[in-house]
């Protein structure tokens, strides 16, 4: 919501693809974030207990199945594989999981990990056909994925795992306890950040011209991260 607040707030505009600048840094950067997510995930038990492992494995196979399911499809539509493509899919099943790590079983974990690869491949493909602004696809892979992972925790949410039955095994009120968070969490996102962004504007133009827009670092800057 927030990305989608600044989308808002800044209008659309034909988006100007420069491609991927250097595929092994983004591999690289793409491992780090994968390792570090464990820490997130599985470190947010504050111990080091069975849950922390559910929480941990559960992460891993859902960046995997999101990863693969993101490949095929890219692949498909494209009629290439994409490493990149991959990568990005990952994330976003990083992010889908993340909200439900703890509590559901590792073959619930797989069809987060499935559904986040096709709900935000799709996303990202509405957000490019809208020419909306997203240079980090923060709307289409964090807060699709995240709003999804909410929605999934209180569907799938097993009492074995962490003492606390979702939809699927028959307790609605967990379920509607976090459509009502995801709500609540997408209306704070949103107002705050429209909120920030127009306080900001009144201080310095938030979007830049389509024109600079072409050459950041030269326009902002006065100088110029690669050379031709």
């Amino acid at each position: 919501m927030a990305a989608l607040a600044s989308v808002i707030f800044v209008g659309s505009r034909k988006v100007h693809d420069t491609g991927t600048h250097n595929v092994p840094f983004v591999a690289l950067g793409a491992a780090l974030l994968w390792f570090g997510w464990f820490g997130f995930n599985a470190g947010s038990q504050y111990a080091v207990d069975v849950i922390t492992a559910v929480a941990l494995i559960n992460t891993q196979i859902a960046a995997a199945f999101a990863a693969t399911t993101w490949l095929l499809l890219a692949w498909h539509y494209d009629g290439k594989p994409s490493f990149v493509e991959m990568l990005i899919g990952m994330i976003a099943g990083l992010a889908t999981i993340t909200p439900a790590a703890g509590f559901v079983s590792p073959q619930s974990a797989m069809l987060i990990g499935v559904a986040a690869g096709v709900v935000c491949y799709f996303a990202v493909v509405l957000r490019k056909n809208l020419e909306l602004d997203d240079a980090l696809d923060v709307w289409g892979v964090h807060g699709v994925g995240g709003a999804l992972g909410i929605i999934l925790l209180g569907v799938l949410a097993s009492e074995n795992i962490n003492g606390q039955d979702g939809l699927y095994y028959g307790d609605s009120n967990f379920f509607l306890v976090q459509l009502a968070g995801l709500a609540l969490a997408c209306v704070w996102a949103f107002v705050v950040t429209y909120g920030m962004l127009w306080g900001i504007d009144k201080i310095t133009p938030v979007r830049v011209s389509e024109e600079s827009e072409r050459n950041l670092d030269e326009a902002l800057h006065g100088e110029s991260a690669y050379t031709e």
